[in-house]
């Protein structure tokens, strides 16, 4: 149950009414592309309450977690991270009558890690085809929420296929080919916000100091990016340790910043920027993260836009202020039936 308190947290960045009451739907068919899904882990799993599931679309094994029953919500994590970016706001969905999926896209957690395919317009594609192979591509739309490169994708994916989207949810994440970059040399606040974005594009050079120093790289990441820095406990550490030691993960990582950041990506964000989001979106940041900077560059491609920023959260909103993000997010579906 989320607290009074956190109501009146959530309520300095959304105006909220009554906690919405959701409406239950059938959950999808399964189908013939789905595997079986594997059994509930042990209890002794910090990760045990979802259900493993892997779908092969494209060509490409995708692997994604479902957890309650409902109304679905499609959930997209960020880099460098998997499905447990997710795992505190996933119980509090489902508390809320909702049914949970978190799709992971080529190249992050366990799905497949190809050599190709880290482009927008190919992730917003897969993400169609997964809608489509799994039964959640129904009449209005399915809520979507997005974290980080999960924003790029989402926002790529919404204005491509806007049927597929009932209502969206964008954090913490610029809106390639909207949202303003700094140029020159950045402060050092600046530096430590998006030193990604010039490293994780390098042609091989990220690989070779990565590889064999995957826990120190990504705890000083989960550090200095995070204000409530004991949100990432251990279990998620060596979590995200395992997935990004697996062959081909650190390279995928590094390939959406490629892509995104080519030539050929900046033309295809550029023109991407000149559609429009027709469905209502709320966009949010972290007060120490992108802050209101988000919902300000939505405003400009979107019919409909709400958010602002969550007090006292870094980069890593799903983990750092769950509840707070939880309240958000189900007012804003209240708010836009």
């Amino acid at each position: 149950m989320i607290s009074k308190t956190l109501v009146g947290l959530a309520a300095s960045l959304i105006v909220l009414g009554p906690m919405p009451t959701l409406a239950q739907f059938d959950t999808p068919a399964s189908t013939t592309s789905m595997s079986a899904g594997a059994a509930h882990a042990p209890q002794t799993d910090p990760f045990a309450d979802v259900v493993h599931h892997v779908v092969r679309v494209n060509g490409v094994r995708f692997h994604y977690v479902v957890a309650g029953s409902g109304e679905p919500v499609v959930l997209l994590p960020g880099w460098p991270e998997s499905w447990i970016s997710w795992r505190k706001m996933t119980p509090l969905l489902t508390a809320a009558g909702r049914q949970v999926y978190v799709f992971e896209p080529r190249g992050f957690g366990d799905s497949d890690k190809p050599q190709t395919g880290y482009d927008l317009d190919t992730a917003a594609r897969d993400l169609h085809d997964f809608l489509a192979a799994t039964g959640l591509n129904r009449p209005g739309g399915v809520d979507i929420i997005a974290h980080d490169v999960g924003t790029w994708i989402a926002h790529a994916h919404a204005v491509t296929f806007p049927a597929d989207v009932k209502r969206l949810v964008l954090t913490e994440a610029p809106i390639l080919g909207v949202s303003p970059l700094p140029s020159g040399i950045p402060n050092d606040a600046i530096n430590l916000k998006l030193w990604q974005f010039g490293f994780n594009r390098l042609p091989d050079l990220p690989e070779v100091l990565v590889q064999g120093h995957e826990r120190a790289y990504l705890t000083w990441l989960f550090q200095t990016k995070s204000s409530r820095n004991y949100a990432i406990e251990p279990a998620a550490v060596d979590e995200y340790v395992r997935v990004f030691s697996t062959p081909g993960a650190a390279r995928a990582g590094f390939e959406w910043y490629r892509a995104a950041f080519s030539p050929e990506g900046i033309a295809r964000e550029e023109a991407r920027a000149k559609l429009r989001l027709t469905m209502p979106v709320l966009a949010l940041g972290g007060s120490d993260g992108l802050a209101d900077g988000l919902r300000a560059a939505t405003a400009r491609i979107g019919d409909h836009v709400e958010g602002g920023a969550i007090p006292g959260s870094g980069h890593f909103l799903p983990e750092e202020a769950p509840d707070e993000f939880a309240v958000a997010v189900l007012a804003f579906w209240q708010k836009n039936p």
